[in-house]
């Protein structure tokens, strides 16, 4: 998953604060041009970040998904972890500790 900065996550941070959405409004949201949310939108729709809806095929009406919500929470630790999308999809995997860690040997 290659997130450009900061610009999938303004537009993630748009659908989530303003609801469901265009190109044209996310590009007021977000500053940004809406031939570059049109590129964008697909891209995020593939990582299963957002999702298109409406009842036509070709509405351009996007919300966000969980997914898209999980990347926004962690999205400090993007540029630190390895596997970004693993770490939204289960967030426990990139912090599980083992057993030995957590006894101190004060039994």
């Amino acid at each position: 998953m290659r997130l450009r900065q900061p610009t999938d996550f303004r537009i993630l941070e748009a659908l989530e604060e303003h609801g469901r959405n265009v190109a044209s409004n996310l590009a007021s949201h977000t500053e940004k041009s809406r031939k570059n949310i049109n590129t964008r939108l697909p891209i995020l729709e593939d990582y299963g970040l957002v999702r298109k809806i409406g009842p036509a095929d070709r509405s351009g009406l996007y919300e966000i998904t969980s997914l898209g919500k999980a990347a926004l929470v962690h999205r400090d630790q993007y540029e630190e972890v390895d596997d970004f999308e693993s770490l939204i999809r289960d967030p426990n995997v990139g912090f599980a500790r083992c057993e030995d860690d957590e006894n101190d040997g004060t039994n």
